[in-house]
Order: structure tokens, then C-alpha cells, then sequence
């Protein structure tokens, strides 16, 4: 199906590309720049088990996992700019592209991880759990850093991939990967491999190729007429909120600190006003762009301010935005795949410790998020549909393992 507004530019797909390819006589040399270095790495042309002498690795469970790449090494520009790297896996669904059926396609996401928080949020809004199997990763203790794994499973293996680290399924896709392997991904269960990790297009879509498979009743998060719109918006929130935390947080010079942040916070007041008259963003109805605004602002207060550093302001000091947050977290979607505990502690580092626990670890269990986030919001009377409701897309609890 062809939708209009999802067809991006190769070169505006390439803005976030941050390696320059250089051909080789006998192979390709890929220059990874930093604000401090640059240096060159030799890939062989050769391919399968031998290649692996060529990457840091660890041994785990007779697997050889290759080691996380590091986003201040490998995502920073020669000044000092955060530039995240592009995805990979790119291709969408439909005809002469990677099939829509029921059934065959698991997505992974991770509870920490914005940019796939929104599609685990967008599969229950749409109740595609007969369609998309789902299951969580996180990172476990290793000597080194192995990316996201299947740690909520038994031995942390993926009970239908068969594998223990998500970057098993990109390496099996595409074994000259050289990038971080992230989530969200979506795995064709037939095959074992990364299809899509596009999170700039994902939630499209689910929202639009999987529409056979929406449940009745289902939110039309994506409406034809407004699509146009909404890409505009999404990608202003990309550059300037969703990723606008972590151009601040990965920024390597005071100069790029202080753009990203200062850009991050005029776009809450320009939002805070978008709002103050209408329920969504786009009036009456959840979209798209809802949701992946939704996913920064629950995270915001208890962990984005560590990575911003100075706080300006705190969501609850915009009156606006934190009723729109709260709202959105009482439709059962959007609650049921938030975990504040996680996004205020994770891993549970620190608990127990006895020296330098983090405030967060010693008042959590005190916190009941769900009393402060389920307060009323009084943003319904904003809408000319104010009896709305989203609450009879609720999954059964199993369908999200």
C-alpha cells in the first residue's frame, strides 16, 4: 500500500548518517569520527565465523557476541554534535516488500527505550496482539557491553527466536552490520532476522499496512488528511524533544550542550501553547505524533533530568502538558507499556547498596506513580468528543510476553 508523506528522501533519510565510506582496493574503510580522534577500521571482505576476529566480542553461553558500539565514539561529529545513527533495516510492507501476514513478525522492544516504547505502545492502541508478538529486552552484567538481551525469559532466550541477544537476529540479516543494534525491531519469526528497526516509520506501519488487522473500534491514528501534518510534526518533535534529551546528554562541547538544551526547552513552551486550547495535539483525537511526544514527557521528570543537567522546568510546571500527560497515561495503552519504576531506576542499580544509593533507589517503593499519573486532568471538556474512550483496546496481560 502506498502512503502518502512515508516515502522519505534517501537523502533525507542520510542527514543522520555519520560514517563516510571510502572504497578500497581490498575492502572498505570505514572513518569514524569524534570531537578528539579519527580513526580507521579495517573491514575484511570476507564473510561468516572468521570476520569475528575482526570485532571485540564476548564468549557467552557458546555464543560470540559482538560488543555494543559506543555512541560518543562512533556519534559524535567533528564538533562535538550528537548525530544519532541512521537505521538500518529500512524496508517496509506490502507488495514487493517484506509481506503482511498475521502471525509473522515479533517485535522486540525494551521498557527504557523511547523510540521503541512507542510502537509497543501503537500495537495495543491497535490491537494487533493476533498479528505481532511481542517480547521485552534489557541489558544484563557482562564483562563487556552485549546490547539489549532477552533477560525476562528463561536462560534469557527468546522462547520463539531461539536466540539470547537481539544482535544475533541483526548479525543473521545483515553479518556486515556495524552499527549498535537497537530496538525497536521487528523479526520475521520465519527467518530469524531483523527486518525493521526503523523507528521513524514503524508505527506507521503498524498503523497503516496492518489495518486488516486492526481490531474493530480501533483509533485511526494516521488519518489520510492529515498525514502530511503529521510527519511535519513528527519530525519537529524528533529533532527538537525526542532526541533533542539525548543531543544534550551525548553532546561533547558546552556549545552543543547548550543548543541542544535551550532548543529542547522552547519546544515545551511552544507545545505547552499548542495545547492550552486543544485536548491532542491535532484536537479531538489520539494520533500518532501523540504518542511519541508521550513517551519522552513520561520519562522526563524521574530520569531525562539527570541527562539534561540543569532542570529549567519540571513537567508539573507546565500546567498544560503534564494534564495532556496524564491523560494519555489513563488510556489503558499507554499505561500498561509505561514502567516509571524502571525509567526512575534502571536495572534496580544501587538497591541494597549501602554506600551512594541513588535517591530514587531509597524512596521507589515509596513513590505510587500510578495515584500521581492517574489524577484527574480535566482536558476533556477541550474536545468537541469528550466522551472518547481508547479502553476497549486492552490487551490480556500474556499477549505482551
Amino acid at each position: 500500500m502506498k502512503v502518502t508523506g512515508m516515502n522519505r528522501t534517501t537523502e533525507q533519510r542520510n542527514l543522520l548518517r555519520i560514517y563516510s565510506i571510502d572504497k578500497k582496493e581490498n575492502g572498505i574503510c570505514l572513518q569514524i569520527c569524534s570531537n578528539k580522534t579519527e580513526e580507521k577500521i579495517e573491514e575484511s571482505p570476507k564473510k561468516g565465523d572468521s570476520d569475528m576476529a575482526e570485532f571485540d566480542y564476548e564468549v557467552v553461553n557458546g555464543r560470540k557476541i559482538r560488543v555494543r558500539p559506543v555512541e560518543t565514539v562512533s556519534e559524535v561529529d567533528e564538533n562535538g554534535y550528537f548525530v544519532r545513527q541512521p537505521n538500518h533495516f529500512t524496508e517496509g510492507f506490502g507488495e514487493g516488500k517484506n509481506p503482511v501476514e498475521a502471525g509473522r513478525y515479533r517485535l522486540v522492544w525494551a521498557k527504557l527505550c523511547h523510540w521503541s516504547n512507542r510502537a509497543s505502545i501503537v500495537r495495543e492502541l491497535l490491537g494487533l496482539e493476533d498479528a505481532i508478538s511481542v517480547n521485552m529486552v534489557d541489558h544484563a552484567k557482562h564483562e563487556k557491553n552485549l546490547g539489549w538481551e532477552f533477560v525476562y525469559d528463561k536462560d534469557h532466550i527468546d522462547p520463539v527466536l531461539g536466540i539470547q541477544f537481539l544482535s544475533e537476529a541483526y548479525y543473521k540479516a545483515d553479518d556486515d552490520y556495524t552499527g549498535r543494534t537497537t530496538v525497536p525491531a521487528l523479526i520475521d519469526t520465519k527467518t530469524g532476522k531483523v527486518v525493521n528497526n526503523d523507528y521513524t516509520w514503524l508505527t506507521n506501519y503498524f498503523e497503516v499496512d496492518f489495518k486488516p488487522f486492526h481490531k474493530k473500534g480501533a483509533p485511526d491514528l494516521y488519518p489520510e488528511e492529515l498525514r502530511k501534518d503529521i510527519d511535519e510534526m513528527n519530525d519537529w518533535l524528533f529533532d527538537n524533544i525526542n532526541n533533542g534529551v539525548y543531543k544534550a546528554t551525548f553532546a561533547r562541547s558546552k556549545e552543543t550542550y547548550w543548543d541542544a538544551y535551550n532548543s529542547f526547552y522552547a519546544a515545551m513552551d511552544i507545545l505547552e501553547k499548542r495545547l492550552e486550547n486543544q485536548r491532542f495535539l491535532f484536537g479531538d483525537y489520539v494520533t500518532d505524533s501523540d504518542v511519541r511526544l508521550y513517551v519522552t514527557l513520561a520519562r522526563l521528570d524521574i530520569r531525562y533530568t539527570w541527562q539534561l543537567g540543569h532542570t529549567k522546568h519540571r513537567l508539573i510546571d507546565y500546567p498544560n502538558l503534564w494534564g495532556y500527560a496524564r491523560d494519555l497515561y489513563q488510556i489503558p495503552a499507554f499505561r500498561n507499556n509505561t514502567y516509571f519504576k524502571d525509567f526512575a531506576n534502571p536495572n534496580n542499580k544501587k538497591v541494597g547498596a549501602l554506600f551512594f544509593e541513588s535517591f530514587n533507589a531509597r524512596f521507589l517503593d515509596e513513590i505510587n506513580f500510578d495515584a500521581y499519573w492517574g489524577a484527574p486532568h480535566d482536558r476533556a471538556h477541550l474536545s468537541s468528543d469528550p466522551a472518547v474512550s481508547y479502553t476497549h483496546l486492552t490487551l490480556p496481560t500474556n499477549s505482551r510476553v
